[in-house]
């Protein structure tokens, strides 16, 4: 249980180190490279990105199948798995070298209208490092994955936060003394290197794993390659829709257009990784429910429950960029970067409808029927290409950020929930209804979060400080008196425990 427990506390210490360091490394980083070679080097990004997809999510699959191993003791099992796992990580390294020649090869037909000569040259190399990368990761990313079905997460995560502090550390002396993208690039590629060979050292010889190699039983191979189907399916989706926009405009319009995309996508990311850390605190009680065969009004209440808690602390996140998150990408970022405030809130509204219906995720896979979520995951994808490309020629950034709006909502937002609905049988009227009484209180918190800002005219520190404080205030304050139900109110007060010494002071009982 100690792992466990030290494990989500260091779950917790890597979230906020890595928004430290997108909030502290990012202005500076895009101040010393300069726009053009950081959007450069976000489109590189993207390609790193689509050839971790490589991975065919069979690193989800090493964790099941060698926990179900280790529960029944059987050493050998474990082995002979582990050396049909390491055979199959070292034939994608392979071809993943195969295929990042190709891409390596082909840069300058795909780039070379939106790059120029130097660009392409810089984007060539990147692209050389990050295939050597890939290709001797792969092999080495398998240990890592057994690490996790052992339950050894707070090496994981200790590892986790030393690659996240390290790479910045070693990089940012050599961009103030004028090197560039490419030995950003290099530096993460040694870094991630260094920790996958601690793994294997620590698998090794710590946990003494052994491999052995045999002829592979085929019905256990299609077993994995099928679980691991629809796990590969949700990570492609993923890429496709946070990492193709990029490409797509450094395509057509160049790294300019590139980096102010990439400066959206990176609030994006953090907005969709506050909700996954909320989400991972209240689905386990979810999980034994939907095992327990909880009947349809459980699971409408149980999604309406988390999905309202979700709600209020997102919709407080999306108020705030919406009143403060220009100024803060002026001051943050630069004047040039405007426009992706803009894209954020283009993207970040219409996916807020699946974040805050995260716990419709596990009812489904609980049920098995996560292969209709996974179709239209795709079609969401699909249809975000296709808008992408027909809007980016004359919108560039804005045209990208309407494709992912779109798709979002037609998928997340139409498709699925009437899926809920009618297949799942959960009440969907009933969960909407209970966010929309949420939604006033909204809409009011952000009416009067524009009064004070129209009233407080001043923009600096000490006055923005103010009015992010006072709409904090009143936003929680509406919330506690017109939005809470009694659960939530307790729950917010269990998590900040001088609000029930002031209510108890106050008389306040309820």
């Amino acid at each position: 249980m100690s792992q466990l427990r030290s494990g989500a506390v260091l779950s917790y210490v890597a979230i906020f180190i890595t928004t430290m360091i997108a909030l502290l490394y990012t202005p500076v980083m895009i101040r010393l490279l300069g726009q053009s070679e950081y959007g450069l080097y976000s489109m590189i990004g993207s390609v790193a990105a689509y050839l971790s997809i490589m991975d065919l999510g069979l690193g989800n699959a090493i964790v099941r199948y060698t926990a179900r191993n280790r529960a029944v003791g059987n050493k050998a099992a474990e082995s002979a798995l582990n050396g049909m796992f390491l055979l199959l990580y070292s034939l994608l390294g392979l071809l993943t070298l195969i295929l990042g020649t190709f891409i390596y090869r082909t840069a300058e037909n795909v780039f070379g209208s939106g790059l120029t000569t130097a660009e392409l040259e810089q984007a060539k190399i990147m692209i050389l490092i990050i295939v050597l990368n890939f290709s001797l990761s792969f092999p080495l990313a398998i240990f890592g994955s057994i690490m996790q079905a052992y339950e050894k997460f707070i090496f994981i995560k200790v590892i986790s936060i030393f690659r996240s502090l390290i790479v910045p550390l070693i990089t940012l002396p050599f961009l103030f003394i004028g090197f560039g993208a490419v030995t950003m690039v290099l530096i993460s590629s040694i870094v991630n290197i260094i920790c996958l060979i601690l793994n294997v050292y620590y698998c090794l010889k710590k946990l003494d794993v052994k491999f052995h190699f045999e002829k592979p039983d085929f019905q256990v191979l299609k077993e994995i390659l099928g679980y691991s189907f629809f796990v590969f399916l949700g990570i492609v989706v993923d890429q496709v829709n946070w990492n193709t926009g990029q490409l797509i405009l450094g395509a057509v319009s160049g790294t300019t257009a590139v980096a102010i995309f990439a400066i959206a996508i990176q609030f994006v990311r953090l907005y969709l990784q506050f909700s996954t850390s909320i989400s991972g605190l209240l689905l386990p009680r979810i999980s034994i429910m939907v095992a327990n065969n909880a009947s349809s009004s459980d699971l409408t209440n149980i999604m309406t429950k988390y999905g309202r808690i979700q709600y209020i602390i997102l919709a407080f996140i999306l108020n705030g960029f919406i009143l403060y998150g220009y100024n803060f990408i002026e001051v943050w970022a630069g004047f040039d970067y405007l426009k992706a405030y803009y894209m954020v809130l283009i993207i970040m509204i219409p996916i807020t409808i699946p974040l805050i219906q995260n716990t419709g995720i596990s009812i489904l896979q609980a049920k098995n029927l996560q292969g209709f979520r996974s179709l239209v995951l795709l079609f969401i994808a699909i249809l975000n290409i296709f808008i992408s490309i027909i809007a980016v020629k004359n919108l560039g950034g804005i045209g990208v950020a309407i494709g992912t709006g779109v798709s979002y909502l037609i998928g997340n937002g139409l498709i699925m929930n009437l899926y809920y609905h009618y297949k799942i049988g959960i009440d969907i009227i009933n969960f909407w209804k209970n966010i929309l009484s949420l939604s006033i209180v909204s809409v009011i918190s952000l009416f009067i979060g524009f009064s004070i800002d129209f009233l407080i005219e001043s923009n600096n520190f000490f006055f923005s400080i103010a009015k992010v404080s006072l709409f904090s205030f009143i936003y929680f304050l509406l919330m506690w008196f017109i939005g809470f139900n009694s659960y939530e109110k307790n729950l917010f007060q269990t998590f900040w425990p001088p609000l029930r010494t002031i209510l108890t002071k106050i008389g306040y009982s309820k």
